[in-house]
């Protein structure tokens, strides 16, 4: 393929609506699929051609991308317009809240964990564990460095922390980068690793390392159970020194045929870089840090890794098993694809991508694909099954296995006319869909059709066989509460709608008949709200609150993103949430940092949300004299309730307090800024 023939054909066939050959069998564009075929590796060469294949689709699709967007602004637009516990012990509380959990029984990593005597915190670096029962009698006990930046962790109950921490490295296999004109410049280039660390936790003020493993990719969320570790990686593949994603601007500047040769020209020189790498490029061994101190290099079967069909973008999915009961490195199961959300059950763990890289005039349209791995092997996850539906999932949440049938909530994204950018202009709709697994496909049994025009999915709860759906209209500012109908996995239907201002963005189950919920007032305001959806076709609203603003600066709740920041004390009725705001000029630079917390009243006539109080951590937001560095905010983010008491948890510290008096701190722990 010549250089003025290459970006033309390629440009060509996309105004064509469809594309399929291209260099070395590469397609130009691939098309979006329902039925994902997966299939496994016979052989190490088979898996580096088709790892190779993909980066050079990826790489030819940005280009290509880039390009088309020059096109346009010079001719126009392509196309027209809890966990509680019962001890019995004074010497610890009765109960206590523990990571707000999707599915019960199913844990969650995150950076807060607690036993009720004891709250352990990743912050600034290193594991600390605090001595936090009594409530009023805190004490740091010991601090224990992680390598890397450390992401989340568990606690299991053999008092053993499992931490989860990630890092760019370099790697002795690749070649240093160095331009000869700027000595300066010489640097080896990173590979992502996740790094496993087991700590045993049995002596509280010396606690040890245990367990050291490395393993290639960036983490993205883990589930437990029992002694069962599944930790899942997302990954790119990292592009061979001297690959470039751009055209020189004065290549051919004002000659869209020069312009197009000289992309061409950028595409084949990348190609042959790619090509001409080895398989170690593309997947370096991980390894594992012994007893001794000693490392022993851990390897891969090409067997491991499969490939599903679809338009998926290049990278590399792995599910990683730990069985913290067993001595064998991690279990490894790869796909050659994205991750981006994950949902899990005690038996099946599902992982999410959406394809966003789509060429509008290939026909292609916003999909996600659906990768089930089966969970009955302790120390390996096994892929079972793939699937794809139209449209995007916005969150974990927007997934629900019931009765073996897997339940999804989707925004719908139709093109329409106008846009600045050959893109176009996105219409929102979303919908309900239904799959089954049918051998190794997951497939479509019933949808509910389009809900809502012209309105963003935000939120999505599946409770048993009920489901229900957050929306919000952009101009109206209006958020559609839908409630959905699941008992026929064939016919999920719209039962019910409610439409108050502003939108939630989280949805938790009170009890069979009320939700709780967090998000934006139509005034951008952080609000929680209380719904009656005992009569599931007129859902109501019985209270709301706005608990804060920040129209001067930036703040919010990490509960609005983050449903482990979301904290409900069940028995008490109490809810508690963080909240923080940087202040701007207008109102003096005011910084807030606190816990604010509710009280649940769903039973009597006068049913609704009352503020129990604020325990504030204001003055621990500048503590750390580094600023904003990677992995660490000043604002209140955690919580957790022990019998009558809270604790308000930032990556400054610890403070606790009687939940009848917030505002009066009973202790305050303060960890170590970062060296």
């Amino acid at each position: 393929m010549n250089a003025r023939s290459g970006i033309a054909a390629g440009l060509a066939c996309l105004a064509m609506a469809g594309c399929t050959g291209g260099s070395n069998g590469v397609p130009e564009v691939e098309s979006v699929q329902q039925a994902i075929v997966v299939q496994a590796f016979d052989d190490c060469e088979g898996l580096e051609q088709y790892i190779e294949d993909r980066a050079v689709l990826s790489m030819r699709t940005n280009l290509l991308s880039a390009l088309e967007n020059e096109r346009m602004l010079t001719v126009g637009p392509l196309f027209g317009a809890n966990a509680p516990s019962s001890i019995g012990d004074k010497s610890q509380p009765t109960e206590y809240t523990g990571t707000n959990l999707q599915v019960l029984g199913v844990d969650e990593a995150d950076f807060v964990k607690t036993d009720g005597t004891h709250i352990f915190v990743l912050a600034n670096g290193a594991l600390y564990v605090t001595r936090t029962w009594p409530a009023d009698q805190m004490e740091l006990l010991a601090k224990v460095p992680i390598e890397f930046i450390p992401r989340e962790m568990f606690l299991d109950e053999a008092g053993r922390a499992v931490v989860f921490s990630n890092h760019s490295w370099s790697s002795t296999t690749q070649p240093v980068e160095c331009y000869p004109e700027k000595p300066e410049s010489c640097q080896e280039p990173g590979m992502n690793v996740l790094k496993v660390t087991v700590v045993d936790l049995a002596d509280e003020r010396a606690p040890r390392v245990v367990r050291e493993e490395y393993l290639p990719g960036t983490y993205l969320s883990a589930r437990r159970v029992g002694n069962a570790v599944r930790v899942v990686t997302s990954d790119s593949f990292p592009w061979p020194l001297g690959i470039k994603m751009y055209v020189d601007y004065n290549a051919g500047s004002g000659d869209l045929g020069l312009r197009a040769a000289a992309y061409d020209e950028l595409i084949a020189a990348n190609e042959k870089l790619i090509r001409d790498q080895t398989l170690e490029w593309w997947l370096p061994k991980g390894k594992r840090r012994l007893p001794d101190g000693s490392e022993a290099e851990v390897g891969y079967s090409c067997q491991d890794f499969a490939r599903p069909s679809g338009a998926t973008e290049a990278g590399l999915l792995t599910v990683a098993t730990l069985d913290l009961d067993a001595s064998a490195p991690l279990g490894r199961t790869s796909l050659v694809a994205r991750a981006e959300e994950v949902y899990s059950t005690a038996s099946a763990l599902y992982v999410a991508n959406s394809h966003w890289w789509w060429w509008p005039r290939a026909g292609q349209e916003a999909w996600t694909y659906l990768h089930k791995f089966d969970l009955s092997q302790p120390g390996r996850a096994a892929w079972v099954a793939s699937g794809a539906v139209e449209g995007v999932i916005v969150d974990q949440f927007s997934m629900d296995e019931q009765d073996g049938y897997l339940r999804l909530a989707t925004n719908q994204l139709t093109r329409v006319s106008g846009g600045t950018t050959f893109w176009g202009r996105w219409m929102f709709t979303s919908r309900v869909q239904v799959l089954q697994q049918s051998g190794t496909s997951l497939t479509m049994v019933g949808t509910t059709g389009d809900l809502a025009q012209d309105e963003r999915l935000y939120s999505a709860r599946f409770i048993g066989r009920r489901g229900y759906l957050v929306t919000y209209h952009e101009v109206m500012r209006m958020d559609p509460l839908f409630t959905i109908d699941l008992s026929d996995p064939a016919n999920p239907r719209k039962v019910g709608q409610l439409e108050v201002p502003g939108y939630s963005t989280y949805l938790h189950p009170v009890d069979e008949g009320h939700l709780l919920a967090v998000g934006v007032t139509d005034t951008r305001g952080v609000k929680v709200s209380l719904y009656d959806v005992s009569d599931f076709a007129n859902p109501k609203r019985q209270a709301e609150l706005e608990i804060g603003t920040f129209q001067f600066g930036q703040g919010g709740s990490e509960a609005q993103q983050e449903h482990k920041a979301f904290n409900y004390f069940r028995s008490k009725k109490l809810l508690a949430i963080p909240f923080f705001s940087e202040g701007g000029y207008e109102n003096g630079y005011t910084n807030v940092s606190d816990l604010r917390v509710f009280k649940v009243d769903v039973e009597s006539e006068s049913a609704g949300l009352l503020p129990a109080g604020i325990l504030s951590m204001t003055d621990l937001w500048g503590y750390s004299p580094y600023g904003w560095y990677e992995g660490w905010t000043p604002g209140v983010r955690r919580s957790v309730m022990a019998d009558d008491f809270v604790y308000a948890i930032t990556d400054s510290g610890i403070r606790s307090a009687s939940i009848a008096d917030p505002a009066t701190a009973l202790s305050t722990v303060v960890f170590e800024p970062r060296p």
